[in-house]
């Protein structure tokens, strides 16, 4: 089942980004005495990129949990709009896809 698979994959590396976080929380705490304005703003800047990263592997994990549950009720591979089977090459390329390929166009116009 590539699904589990790829969960697994996710939460470890969505684990390992908040754990950097944490550890380059800490070190920051740590060093910035004597900080100039532009050292701070490096690193505020550094943190929130890694917070961004972290939150984008959570929806990932988010996206791959709801296609493992789609596939135990029967329903994986069916567009959510409009009812009608997802090609299997999207289904390939992203496995969590829960919109065919035109509903998903239309989706990204509004």
């Amino acid at each position: 089942m590539a699904l589990v698979t790829r969960l697994t994959e996710l939460q470890a590396e969505y684990d390992h980004a908040l754990s950097e976080i944490t550890e380059l929380s800490r070190e920051r705490l740590a060093d910035s005495a004597g900080d100039d304005q532009a050292d701070t703003g490096t690193k505020t800047f550094e943190r929130e990129q890694e917070i961004t990263l972290a939150n984008n592997l959570l929806e990932r994990i988010t996206q791959v949990e709801r296609a493992i549950d789609r596939l135990g009720a029967g329903n994986y591979g069916w567009c959510e709009r409009c009812g009608n089977q997802i090609p299997v090459e999207r289904l390939a390329a992203f496995p969590s896809a829960t919109l065919c390929v035109s509903c998903k166009q239309l989706e990204e116009r509004r």
